[in-house]
């Protein structure tokens, strides 16, 4: 029996875009199944006293450049400058943990990475928020009536502490078989790790 790879991520993280928008094609190509797992990476960084990029003109400069390097490398539409940081994260993945417990994560996902990157629209703001939603198939303000309230907010929260449990720390992480992978550029690995899996070779 074939098990899903968990995709650990928070939307507003910039690294999580280089995932974000080749993991369906990845994953498909391997015949692995994704779970899309949605959580507040920003809350463990807090806890760890470990900051996004934002206010870190040095590493954030880099970061920028690497991003844009990649997204050559991989293909993927970017237009510089991407706004960043966002002010709403929280409502960005309110509506993820709403449209993961209904089965349109992905789509409103990667709807939204591709408007914050390459139309400029910050994700988690308008228009994005409602275009990602409508371009899952959803009706805006049904999934905005939702995700304001308690029942969301304490799905998030309790993702949030299981990622943390698990030993997550930051985003995109991709769980296989218990083998935690960080990073975009271990997407691969833990595709190939549950794709090994399934054919009975492990490890």
């Amino acid at each position: 029996m074939t098990a899903p790879v968990d995709f650990w991520f928070s939307i507003g993280s910039p690294y999580t875009f280089l995932a974000m928008m080749r993991l369906p094609e990845v994953a498909a190509t391997a015949g692995v199944e994704v779970r899309w797992r949605p959580f507040d990476v920003s809350a463990i960084q807090a806890e760890a006293n470990d900051g996004p990029f934002a206010g870190k003109p040095l590493k954030a400069a880099y970061m920028w450049r690497d991003i844009e390097r990649r997204s050559a490398k991989f293909g993927l539409p970017l237009r510089l400058p991407i706004p960043y940081p966002l002010s709403d994260l929280a409502a960005a993945n309110r509506v993820a943990v709403l449209a993961a417990q209904e089965g349109w994560c992905s789509t409103y996902a990667v709807a939204t990475y591709r408007r914050w990157f390459v139309d400029r629209e910050p994700a988690g703001s308008e228009p994005n928020l409602s275009a990602s939603i409508e371009e899952a198939g959803q009706d805006p303000a049904r999934a905005m009536e939702q995700t304001s309230t308690r029942a969301i907010a304490e799905a998030l929260n309790a993702a949030t502490e299981e990622a943390k449990e698990i030993g997550i720390f930051g985003t995109p992480s991709f769980v296989a078989d218990g083998e935690l992978f960080w990073g975009h550029d271990r997407l691969e690995d833990a595709i190939e790790w549950q794709h090994n899996l399934d054919q009975g070779n492990p490890g």
